[in-house]
């Protein structure tokens, strides 16, 4: 001890009493490095039976040193980590160093009652051993002697110089409160009073400051120290520095009460623009809501919703609310949250002079709807997880767009027609016509069970021996014989890729497929409110190959129901006209029969086969009427 005497400037009798005042602590208190027991004070001694040649860890404190020994590894130097040993009811608390740990056991559970044999290490030498130790000690460690008036440190050895700044000198003769400050917890500080007071043992946590004002998370544990009589003659102190811990707890609590904000927030808000998607009854009146019930919520200054405009290579902005729009367009090739967004089709955000921009893709289905973009009040950032909750939100609004633009198309007139070519091999109208070198011509779609589509085809060019093996042997390709003819099968069509399906959901109508030789000839109708150049990018990158033949704007020709039956009536025989009207008023097509086939046919003074006859052919041309010349 004679170097850490010159250095600290203090005599020998002033690390002697620290070393004499820590033998005195009531809690078992244990040094290891490497193994190796470096320190045990008495009550250590007497509990392990520690001797003057035990010094192997495992030997001294058996079973339980394979447990401490794991826990010593996995915990982090400058934390704490507390031990149960509920088989034999002995725990502990590890302050690991960087070199190594000091364990405090419970002296209550430490061990069994030993004859007081003395195992001290009381020769000068041992005594040397005993204040290295406690100067090479991995926390650190103070002494305080309350029997001076406000109880001042009479000791502390390297690792608590290393983890305040304070010299020796700075340190000796001064109550340990002036390593507190402004943020340092009252709470903390009171607990640790009151331990005082009342003599027993502490553990708080609390913010310290260093000698150079930095601050730092210190574990402090304070027991008192008894003499033979049972009375406080010192306190023993020990200190980790916790701060990385301390630190990455409370920035996960940070994280977590950011995260319950934005719950609590954004709930109403996604109940609310589910409701907008649910019940707006066109694009325009769903765009507008949703823009203004989120430029309510708090945090955000405005809101919009823009569209790519090829003709003018803008971005035009079709609806907003809270603050202005930076501008009605936005050039595609500026540098923008919008314009990355809609190059990328993944949401994106930037900073512009303190005001978070984010922009989120408008898509469903591989179809591009626009752009959903927020501004947030100045210095808000939008954070990953608002990012998730905004994207969710983005989707939602674009199903609904979807579902609008869909349903459009079975109602407006006004469409474009594209007329493509599809030499895919995936599809099977395609794949087939190549393999049964015969000719398709769409005829409709039909639906099965559940969801699964299939199209219905005339087959020309091939017999239905040959559609059936061509189809087997193709894969994913499924070919029903439906009408076998001279002059060729309806047959009914279906595989993996469904392109009538997929289209439909895009709000797309086929009107006419056409393949032959490995090659579909494809026209569809698109509403011109539609995004149609997206729904054509989407089938070139889904469909290898695929060329546009030709785009033509046209009215379809619509027909009133009055103009049908009109229609109808004009292919239809009074005898037929009467046949059916009179099968349909007296309950002929309902189950039971109401009326025979003989009571109607008596009805129109005709035989019961007449009758028949003059019904099959109305039926027939009615069907053909609503299905087209099948």
């Amino acid at each position: 001890m004679n170097d850490a005497d010159a250095e600290h400037g203090s005599d020998i009798t002033e690390t002697d009493g620290a070393a004499r005042a820590l033998e005195y602590v009531v809690d078992p208190v244990v040094a290891v490095t490497d193994g190796s027991i470096t320190f045990a004070n008495e009550a250590a001694r007497k509990a392990f039976e520690i001797g003057d040649s035990d010094r192997d860890a495992a030997t001294a404190l058996g079973a339980r040193w394979n447990r401490l020994a794991t826990a010593i590894n996995e915990t982090t130097v400058g934390t704490a980590r507390r031990i149960d040993f509920e088989a034999n009811g002995r725990n502990a608390r590890i302050h690991r160093g960087a070199d190594g740990a000091t364990i405090t056991f419970d002296r209550r559970e430490a061990g069994a009652d030993t004859d007081e044999t003395d195992g001290s290490l009381n020769g000068p030498s041992d005594r040397q051993v005993k204040d290295r130790a406690l100067e090479e000690a991995p926390v650190g460690i103070t002494i305080s002697d309350p029997g001076r008036e406000d109880n001042p440190l009479v000791y502390g050895n390297e690792a608590y110089e290393e983890i305040t700044g304070y010299e020796f000198d700075e340190i000796v003769g001064r109550n340990c409160r002036f390593l507190q400050g402004e943020d340092s917890d009252e709470d903390a500080i009171a607990e640790m009073a009151a331990a005082i007071d009342d003599e027993r043992p502490v553990t708080v946590e609390l913010k310290n400051y260093r000698k150079d004002g930095t601050e730092f998370w210190n574990e402090v544990t304070i027991a008192p120290v008894r003499d033979e009589d049972g009375r406080v003659t010192n306190y023993v102190g020990f200190q980790n520095d916790v701060t990385a811990r301390k630190e990455a707890e409370l920035a996960l609590e940070r994280r977590t009460e950011e995260l319950e904000y934005i719950l609590d927030r954004v709930e109403g808000l996604i109940q609310d623009v589910t409701a907008v998607v649910a019940g707006s009854t066109d694009r325009s009146e769903l765009e507008a809501e949703v823009c203004t019930r989120i430029a309510e919520e708090n945090g955000y200054q405005g809101v919009w919703i823009g569209e790519r405009n090829p003709a003018t290579g803008t971005i035009d902005v079709r609806s907003s609310a809270g603050a202005d729009p930076e501008a009605d367009s936005i050039e595609i090739d500026a540098a923008h949250p919008a314009t990355e967004t809609l190059a990328s089709a993944r949401p994106a955000v930037d900073t512009d002079d303190g005001t978070t921009r984010a922009a989120f893709p408008l898509s469903y289905n591989d179809i591009e709807y626009g752009v959903l973009t927020v501004r947030t009040d100045r210095d808000r950032a939008v954070d990953d997880r608002e990012t998730v909750i905004l994207s969710a939100l983005a989707r939602a609004v674009a199903s609904g767009i979807n579902a609008r633009e869909t349903s459009r198309v079975l109602a407006t007139d006004a469409v474009v027609a594209v007329e493509l070519e599809l030499t895919d091999q995936s599809l099977a109208p395609v794949a087939l016509s190549a393999e049964a070198d015969c000719r398709l011509e769409y005829r409709r779609s039909v639906h099965r069970t559940g969801d699964e589509t299939s199209s219905l085809f005339t087959a020309t060019g091939a017999n239905a021996d040959d559609l059936v093996k061509a189809a087997a042997d193709l894969s994913d390709v499924d070919c029903r014989i439906v009408v076998e003819r001279d002059d060729g099968c309806l047959v009914e069509l279906s595989g993996a890729n469904d392109l009538v399906g997929w289209l439909s959901e895009r709000g797309t109508r086929t009107q006419a497929i056409e393949s032959e030789d490995g090659r579909a000839r494809v026209t569809v109708e698109i509403p011109r409110s539609a995004n149609v150049r997206s729904i054509v990018e989407a089938v070139e990158d889904r469909y290898a190959g695929t060329d546009i033949v030709s785009f033509r704007q046209r009215e379809r020709d619509g027909e009133t129901r009055q103009e049908f039956a009109a229609r109808l009536e004009e292919t239809l025989t009074d005898r037929q006209f009467g046949a059916l009207q009179r099968a349909y008023l007296g309950g002929y097509f309902e189950w039971p029969r109401p009326t025979t086939g003989e009571e109607l046919a008596q009805s129109m003074g005709v035989s019961r086969p007449t009758f028949h006859e003059h019904l099959r052919t109305a039926e027939a041309k009615l069907c053909r009427a609503f299905f087209g010349d099948t």
